[in-house]
């Protein structure tokens, strides 16, 4: 069984470090053209606020479908077609509305010369929400296959515009590409990545076309109502999510010290440094992606309980393996940076840590999934979303653009221990918390000894690479012999 899950959470995670890699090349490509620090700060802040309302108009109809789908196999087809229709209806409405108040929206968010940075994101949004039942249906089905090649089609089509758009400035030539019509303009800078990104989303819309069309739209007013009682508690916990991934940059606007142009330099570092972070994400939707629908779909097992401890042990030995892997090789991953925006790599390591505790929650939020209490995961987000704004409002004035990372830290962490309590009163499972700790605490061990050991030394950058990897294989021989070693038995 956890064989099954490792190959589909394989699967995804390839096509997800395929997406994310290629989508990868924008990250050096925007922090090498972009700088002035205050434009990617601002393409960032516009792609923060973007992310609540993607919460808002999708108001967890993803999760809905999953759970009707699999509840009612023999009416899937149905589910399916009442959820797509609805999003689309939905997202349609919104849209429209969203381009119809543009201007006193641009106004509002503090860019009044910019109600077009609103149009272009009404429609990447609705675009990007009509595919997302979709794609769940792919993940549902079990064809990863299909799924990678639309996610791959979305992200080479918007890497390869950015890299159209923007390649002339990167080269100091503006007319690079004047045979095709296409002259690089400085001002229009911002305005090329969010082109890119909408014709990108388009066609990912039309990649699912035939599936609209070979299920047809329409809806029924019975699971409507269930799907609508289902997955609307967790619009409040898709906004307290979305609070505890990207309110850090919007805070950080709006109370670092200095002026307009400076804070949004500042977000702009943020921002870049917190790419670097990717990787431990990577592993965490990879994991959400392939446990997801494994999760519901197990659920009536005798032996559920003891799969979801199992798979929260190896989850957490190998996302800790991949923290280790960054922070004893930040200095070479840095190099990924454009250099003017290297000095916040400091932030690094604790988004590495709420990226696992992340992953974390995921796995401890199962229960309220299987057992239809979706109401407590309003709680648990609103108070985790609670913590995290509070801690980074106050943590901004000592730490500066740290106290959004340890915000970060603070609300995930919060919210895997509120799940954990309150799972085990509801939907007990034996997780071998111990065990993780024993881990977790190895890992932090390892990396202080780096970081403290090893720079304080000042150690040639060529021995320290060679004793950081000492370190990485002494915490992975320690999961092999310990965890690994009985897993491979099993199988």
């Amino acid at each position: 069984m956890l064989k099954r899950l490792a190959g589909q959470t394989a699967i995804y995670g390839i096509s997800t470090l395929l997406v994310r890699l290629i989508n990868y090349v924008l990250f050096p490509l925007h922090t090498r053209v972009f700088l002035i620090q205050s434009d990617f700060g601002i393409i960032s802040i516009f792609y923060a606020y973007s992310a609540f309302l993607n919460v808002l108009f999708m108001y967890g109809m993803e999760t809905a479908f999953f759970r009707f789908a699999t509840k009612e196999k023999d009416n899937s087809a149905k589910v399916f077609k009442t959820a797509s229709t609805l999003i689309l209806s939905t997202t349609t409405i919104l849209t429209s509305l969203l381009i119809l108040f543009s201007k006193p929206l641009a106004a509002w968010l503090g860019y009044p010369d910019h109600a077009d940075f609103v149009i272009l994101f009404s429609l990447i949004i609705g675009f990007d929400t009509v595919v997302n039942i979709p794609f769940a249906k792919l993940r549902l089905d079990g064809k990863p296959l299909h799924y990678m090649a639309i996610k791959l089609l979305n992200v080479t089509t918007n890497v390869g515009l950015n890299l159209f758009f923007l390649l002339p400035a990167l080269l100091k030539k503006p007319d690079l590409f004047h045979a095709v019509g296409y002259t690089f303009h400085a001002d229009q800078g911002i305005h090329y990545v969010f082109y890119a990104n909408l014709i990108a989303s388009a066609i990912t819309l039309v990649a699912f076309l035939p599936m609209y069309v070979k299920t047809g739209i329409g809806m029924d007013k019975s699971l409507i109502r269930k799907l609508w009682a289902y997955g609307s508690p967790l619009i409040i916990v898709g906004f307290a999510g979305i609070i505890n991934e990207v309110i850090d940059r919007l805070m950080l606007n709006k109370f670092l010290p200095g002026s307009r142009s400076t804070v949004e330099g500042q977000v702009g570092i943020y921002s870049a440094c917190y790419k670097l972070a990717i990787f431990m994400n990577l592993m965490v939707q990879a994991f959400r992606m392939g446990a997801e629908p494994f999760f519901f779909k197990h659920a009536d097992r005798q032996d559920a309980k003891q799969i979801y401890a199992d798979v929260m042990l190896y989850f957490s030995i190998l996302s800790l393996a991949v923290f280790l892997v960054v922070v004893l090789y930040l200095d070479q991953f840095a190099l990924i940076i454009g250099e003017k925006y290297r000095s916040g790599i400091f932030i690094v390591p604790s988004l590495l840590i709420a990226y696992f505790f992340l992953g974390v929650f995921y796995n401890l939020s199962t229960w309220y999934k299987v057992t239809d209490r979706t109401k407590y995961a309003t709680i648990i987000s609103i108070a985790g979303a609670f913590f995290t704004v509070l801690s980074t409002y106050l943590f901004i004035p000592p730490f500066g653009i740290l106290a959004g990372a340890l915000g970060t830290v603070v609300g995930y962490g919060s919210m895997s221990l509120m799940s954990y309590i309150a799972g085990q009163r509801f939907f007990p499972v034996p997780y071998k918390m111990g065990r993780i700790a024993m881990y977790f605490v190895l890992a932090m061990l390892l990396y202080l000894a780096s970081y403290y050991g090893l720079k304080s030394l000042h150690v040639p950058q060529v021995l320290s690479i060679v004793l950081n990897s000492c370190l990485l294989i002494i915490y992975l021989s320690f999961s092999y012999f310990f965890d690994f070693k009985k897993l491979r038995q099993r199988a």
